[in-house]
C-alpha cells in the first residue's frame, strides 16, 4: 500500500494545495465560504430527496414498503429547494442545531466528568471541554452571525492545517519513493 501511495504523491499533494486554498478563501471570504457551505447543504438534500423518491418508486413497483422512503424524499426535495430560495433561513437553521448539539453535548460532558471524579482524582479537562462546548453554543444562539463566522474560521484553520500535513506527506512519500527506487524520479 506504501508503494501505491509513494507513487501517488502528487496526488496528496494537490489535494492539499487545495484544501490549503479552500482554508484561506474561508478565511478571507467568510461569508461567501459559509454560503457556499449552505448551498452544498441544500445540494446534498435535494440529491438524496430526488434518490430516495426515486427508491421509493422501485419500492411501489415490486410492492413493498415505500411510506418511509416517499417521506424522506419529500422532505429532502423541498429542503434542498428551500435551501436554494432562502439560504439565509436554512444557514441559520444549521447553526441552531449546532448551538443546540453543543449545548447538550456540553451539559454531558460536564455531568460525565462529574460521575468520573469518582474513578480519575481531579477530572477537569472533560469539564473544560464540556464548559466550551456549552460557551460556543450559547455564542452561536444569541449571536448567530458570529458563530457562523466562527464555524467558517475553524473550517477554514483545520483546512489549512489539514492541507499542509497531505502537502507535507505527499513530499515525504516522494523522498521515499525516490530513495527507494533509484533512479526513478531523475529523468522528467
Amino acid at each position: 500500500m506504501t508503494t501505491v501511495h509513494a507513487r501517488n504523491w502528487w496526488a496528496l499533494v494537490i489535494r492539499g494545495v487545495a484544501a490549503i486554498l479552500f482554508g484561506i478563501i474561508a478565511l478571507l471570504l467568510p461569508g461567501s465560504a459559509l454560503l457556499a457551505l449552505v448551498l452544498l447543504f441544500g445540494a446534498y438534500a435535494l440529491v438524496d430527496g430526488i434518490f430516495a423518491l426515486l427508491g421509493a418508486i422501485r419500492a411501489i413497483e415490486s410492492n413493498r414498503r415505500f411510506g418511509a422512503l416517499l417521506f424522506q424524499g419529500i422532505v429532502g426535495v423541498i429542503i434542498g429547494i428551500l435551501t436554494f430560495i432562502r439560504p439565509g433561513i436554512t444557514g441559520l437553521v444549521l447553526l441552531y442545531l449546532i448551538a443546540f448539539w453543543a449545548i447538550v453535548t456540553g451539559v454531558f460532558e460536564i455531568i460525565e466528568a462529574v460521575e468520573m471524579r469518582r474513578v480519575i482524582r481531579n477530572e477537569w479537562l472533560l469539564i473544560l471541554s464540556g464548559a466550551l462546548s456549552v460557551i460556543f453554543g450559547v455564542v452561536i444562539f444569541f449571536a448567530p452571525v458570529t458563530g457562523a463566522l466562527a464555524v467558517v474560521v475553524i473550517i477554514g484553520i483545520y483546512a489549512i492545517i489539514f492541507g499542509a500535513l497531505l502537502v507535507g506527506l505527499g513530499l515525504r512519500l516522494r523522498s521515499w519513493e525516490q530513495h527507494a527506487r533509484p533512479g526513478f524520479g531523475a529523468t522528467a
